[in-house]
């Protein structure tokens, strides 16, 4: 048996913390973003839409992403 928590009557030491996180709409990272039309195999689209599902995602955004991360890293060679 766990021992049982003894409470006292110290009193507490408080101060008031700046507001320093953003605000939500600054953590939003929203890039422009542009509609194109991409062929892909019934392999590669059933693929993603199975991650996607797992993980409760959208496939668009996984494939977007999977691009992204492709682009930042060929730009650094």
């Amino acid at each position: 048996m766990k021992s049982k928590i003894k409470y006292s009557n110290e009193s507490i030491e408080a101060r008031v913390v700046s507001d320093f996180l953003p605000r939500p709409e600054n953590l939003v990272l929203r890039e422009k973003k542009k509609r194109v039309t991409l062929t892909l195999t019934r392999h590669s689209i059933d693929f993603f839409k199975k991650a996607a599902k797992k993980h409760n995602a959208s496939y668009q955004a996984m494939i977007r992403r999977l691009l992204d991360y492709y682009v930042a890293n060929q730009q650094y060679k």
